[in-house]
């Protein structure tokens, strides 16, 4: 943590004195140097993404790549006003975006219910705008979802992982659950950063809770209306 972080806003910027950003993209995306797999595609038919954002992005990308039946993974920024921000700018608190993990997966061989496991067990949900020390609006807790299949279950185990948190003696998830919005990949230094710097190296500690998201949540049926 450093000095800045205790001046970094932990509010929403308003869009209108978001930063400007930039009309091009800030990085051509590549080749995941784990996977072997493109970051940004294609990918094999039926291949689906997800995008999570749980505090520092090169811990959570890591604990996604490990995934059987991950395709591929990518850190970036979302949620946020700012088009095609830069690092710098998201950590200035004026972006609105949050760190996040684009994760691109085989439905046939990992669910997006086991995504949601990962998520959950592997940070402190009942942090806001924050993740231990590391403080601001880049760092809160963010599942944004694609169609309304993907929101009933995402919302049916964030109730599940509550009952197991307040039974722990943890308070009020403060996850944020959205539509998906532009996902702008990350400078090519942070995908995979995890891989490329020495062991022990790399500063992104894990705030998990310990505790475990049940085997069997309920995802209400969808309700349709005449």
């Amino acid at each position: 943590m450093s000095v800045l972080d205790f001046f970094r806003p932990a509010n929403m910027p308003d869009p209108d004195r978001a930063l400007p950003g930039r009309s091009e993209p800030i990085e051509i995306p590549g080749t995941h140097s784990v996977l072997g797999t493109p970051l940004a595609g294609p990918w094999p038919d039926g291949t689906r993404t997800a995008v999570f954002g749980f505090g520092c992005f090169w811990g959570a990308e890591q604990d996604f790549w490990q995934l059987p039946g991950v395709v591929s993974t990518a850190v970036g920024y979302a949620g946020g006003y700012t088009p095609n921000p830069t690092y710098r700018e998201v950590c200035s608190g004026q972006t609105g975006h949050a760190e996040v993990v684009l994760v691109a997966y085989d439905p046939s061989k990992v669910s997006y219910e086991q995504l949601l496991r990962v998520f959950w067990e592997h940070h402190d949900p009942t942090q806001a705008m924050r993740q231990g020390n590391d403080v601001g609006t880049q760092y809160r807790s963010l599942i944004q979802v694609s169609d309304d299949v993907e929101r009933r279950i995402a919302e049916a185990s964030r109730d599940a992982y509550q009952e197991m948190l307040t039974a722990a003696g943890y308070g009020q998830i403060m996850t944020e659950i959205t539509e998906r919005t532009p996902f702008y990949y990350a400078e090519d230094y942070h995908q995979q950063y995890l891989d490329k710097v020495p062991p022990g190296t790399g500063y992104c500690p894990n705030h998990a809770t310990g505790v475990r998201l049940p085997d069997d949540f309920v995802v209400t049926p969808l309700q349709y209306v005449d």
